[in-house]
């Protein structure tokens, strides 16, 4: 355990990140972030300015934790080949889906969240989405799949269907989708 001490920075950062993945930015106001956080609503505005840059900053941790630190890594880790790197996406997901604290994609709910405007917020969902479907794309390449720009789209819709139906109950949601890329990768075979 380290003495160092936490900055009131990181404990609303820290607040912000466990509420926002369990419920939601939108049903999640400042007020239950500093009480988590056991900080001051200045403390809280003096470093983020507002709710949404505690957002932006939230986004930022989930896709530096989520994404690299956890999804990217697993699948790394799960196999040495491109294709069985993309089949191994889904035996990531389904190990999560089936944790008691799987909460959905934050990237897809702040998306939801934010509407159809042309915010701060809701770009930065989309980017860290394009980052996630940019990992795919580079896998597709290479495995040698020649138009690797649609194939890592159609792969991150394969993988948000299966987020967002974990997320209506399907306990084999990631199963589903798997067998569905085993289907694009034949049809893509080389």
């Amino acid at each position: 355990m380290s003495d160092v001490p936490v900055s009131g920075r990181e404990r609303v950062l820290d607040a912000a990140y466990d509420l926002f993945c369990r419920s939601g930015v939108t049903a999640v106001g400042v007020d239950a972030v500093i009480a988590r956080a056991g900080t001051a609503k200045a403390t809280l505005y003096r470093n983020f300015g507002s709710k949404d840059e505690l957002t932006l900053a939230f986004l930022q941790r989930r896709e530096e934790r989520w994404t690299y630190g956890w999804l990217i890594a697993e699948v790394m880790s799960r196999a040495d080949d491109p294709r069985d790197r993309l089949l191994a996406v889904f035996d990531v997901l389904d190990e999560w889906f089936a944790t008691p604290d799987f909460e959905g994609c934050a990237f897809i709910n702040v998306m939801l969240e934010s509407g159809v405007a042309n915010t701060a917020v809701r770009r930065a969902s989309v980017r860290h989405l394009a980052t996630i479907r940019g990992f795919f794309e580079r896998l597709a390449a290479d495995a040698g799949i020649e138009d690797a720009d649609a194939f890592g789209r159609q792969w991150h819709i394969l993988m948000k269907g299966a987020i967002v139906s974990a997320g209506e109950g399907d306990a084999q949601a990631a199963r589903r989708a798997q067998e569905l890329g085993e289907l694009l990768l034949a049809r893509h075979a080389v």
